[in-house]
């Protein structure tokens, strides 16, 4: 970390926001007017829209993330958790990977935590859960969903073959959806290299708590997508809930029970809880209260945006929040970023206000749903059309062009190359073979006589 005379402004949070914000900061600055101090604990930004074809391999896990330090070369990053903000002193606490904690001053604060996944007190969630909002976790439900092929085809017990086979995914927004879509396309396309194995075997299951799924592409395209699912052999279970998963044993509302060796949790998400400790105005829900400016209530120093804030949402009208999705994040980056520069300046402030342009949700190859907003008009299509919207749209806003173009490649290649079907499930635990090798053998016991010798040294 360098030490500098010059304002310093703090983004917390590398995510979408974080990154946007500071690009956007960088580009309008003057040279040497300010230095810009982005902190996170990882190393680089992931754009999540892509997670459920990164769990299906039809994307590089490598190009689903973009490095800050590459992206943001202009910029310090600290690899670390703000932990703790004095407004008074202006000061930030950052805990660092390694090391002790150290107080890093700031002129103008940045909050973009982002949100992780919400979830409740749920028997065995804990220890059998996997979340859909990084992508090692991405990656590790590819691994592991292609290691329960690789279970079920070597075993001849039908009760493991019948766990390893099950499927079940909590949560039917677009997360979701979209996963259980792809996580099924994958497996449907694997199970033709499993002579033991076929999709007739597996069972998937999606619950949710709602009436319906994929709300975001309104209530027609919904239930669309859920038939869509049904005919592929999904089992969809609306308006109930689970129960508990204890020793992966799953109960539903419904009365459904089930073993499960694969249970994934994608029922929403919520702000950082880290915000409560930031000292801000947060609204009922946990995120921080900003005005149409995005600078926090009661702090001319302070803006916020993306998952984490509570904006108003302009174009729809009072009382309503702009919902949590990569559209608003992006637009909302670039006015924050715009007015961080005019605040420095002491010009006059800017109101975010965005038209929704509709939604776009992929439920794998060839398949998905699609509404865009053209003013008042709707148009909504589903099936490969759909398809080619969402994919179209994703494309365009990852960021960078480095990113767009390893995406458009890896979609190019995947046209005439079969997918890869490969689990490297040793990935969990890569020092695992070369410690069984490397551990000291064991001491060879003490040699005990044998009861006959011993009588003769007694004797002797």
């Amino acid at each position: 970390m360098s030490t500098t005379e010059r304002p310093r402004i703090l983004v917390v949070g590398g995510g979408y926001v974080g990154l946007y914000a500071a690009r956007r900061i960088l580009k309008k600055m003057r040279y040497g007017e300010a230095t810009v101090t982005v902190v996170d604990p990882r190393s680089y930004m992931t754009y999540q829209p892509f997670l459920p074809e990164a769990a299906a391999g039809s994307i590089s896990p490598r190009h689903v993330v973009v490095p800050l330090r590459r992206v943001l070369p202009k910029a310090e990053v600290l690899t670390g958790r703000v932990t703790s903000i004095d407004q008074d002193r202006k000061v930030a606490v950052v805990e660092p990977l390694v090391g002790e904690s150290y107080e890093l001053p700031f002129d103008y604060l940045v909050i973009a935590l982002g949100a992780v996944s919400r979830t409740f007190p749920i028997p065995g969630l804990a220890e059998n859960g996997i979340g859909m909002k990084g992508i090692e976790e991405a990656i590790g439900l590819r691994n592991h969903v292609l290691e329960q092929l690789d279970r079920a085809d070597s075993t001849q017990d039908e009760d493991i073959r019948r766990q390893a086979l099950t499927f079940v995914f909590v949560g039917g927004g677009f997360a979701g959806a979209e996963t259980i879509g792809e996580v099924e396309d994958m497996a449907r396309d694997a199970a033709k290299y499993y002579p033991n194995v076929t999709r007739e075997d597996m069972r998937f299951i999606l619950v949710d708590a709602a009436d319906k799924i994929l709300p975001e592409v309104g209530p027609e395209l919904g239930a669309w997508g859920l038939e869509h699912l049904r005919e592929r052999g999904v089992e969809v279970f609306l308006s109930t809930s689970m129960k508990s998963c204890v020793d992966k044993h799953v109960v539903l509302a419904n009365g459904l029970e089930v073993d499960a060796s694969t249970i994934v949790w994608t029922a929403g998400v919520k702000p950082n809880p880290a915000l409560a400790k930031f000292g801000l105005p947060l609204g009922p829900r946990g995120h921080v209260d900003t005005a149409p400016t995005l600078q926090v209530q009661g702090a001319d120093y302070i803006w916020s945006a993306g998952d984490n804030a509570q904006v108003p949402d302009l174009a729809t009208g009072p009382g309503a929040w702009c919902p949590p999705n990569a559209q608003h994040a992006l637009r909302q980056a670039k006015v924050l970023g715009d007015n961080v520069i005019s605040g420095m300046r002491g010009f006059p402030q800017h109101e975010y206000k965005h038209s929704n342009m509709g939604a776009v949700a992929g439920l794998g190859l060839h398949k998905g749903v699609a509404m865009l907003k053209f003013g008042k008009v709707k148009l909504r299509f589903k099936g490969r059309l759909a398809w080619y919207f969402h994919r179209g749209y994703h494309g365009m806003a990852v960021p960078t062009f480095n990113r767009k173009f390893r995406v458009l490649a890896d979609w190019t290649l995947a046209a005439f190359l079969k997918r890869e079907v490969v689990s490297l499930g040793a990935m969990e635990h890569p020092r695992e073979e070369f410690y069984e090798a490397a551990k000291p053998a064991p001491a060879p016991k003490a040699m005990v006589p044998a009861p006959a010798e011993a009588e003769k040294a007694k004797a002797s």
